[in-house]
């Protein structure tokens, strides 16, 4: 997993390399110290490793958003947004109230 630093919220969760996680109302939140392309990578390999059904995806060089599907149908969505040079916000957001479980399974394949 790339490394973790801590984000501007202050409920954080177990789990996915401790420290730097938050788990806000259903999104799961972190900043990877690692550039947007680097995350963006990541994150397409974390879909495909967790053999999600993949429904779309776009980059700029500002954000990106990952979308795909459980085997349960849970919509899964990521988005990543340039915070610095190399610096990039996680934002993981499975179905409608959110899974915890699945969110951090997927942080820390990327």
């Amino acid at each position: 997993m790339l490394s973790l630093t801590t984000g501007c919220v202050a409920i954080a969760a177990a789990g996915a390399a401790g420290a730097g996680v938050a788990w806000v109302r259903g999104t799961l939140e972190a900043n990877i110290e690692h550039n947007l392309d680097q995350v963006y990578r990541a994150a397409q390999k974390a879909v495909a490793e967790l053999e999600f059904a993949k429904v779309s995806e776009s980059k700029s060089g500002l954000d990106a958003v990952l979308v795909a599907r459980t085997a349960l149908d849970k919509k899964i969505e990521i988005v990543l947004k340039r915070v610095g040079k190399n610096t990039t916000q996680v934002v993981i957001r499975v179905g409608v109230f959110g899974d915890e479980a699945i969110s951090l399974a997927i942080l820390d394949r990327i």
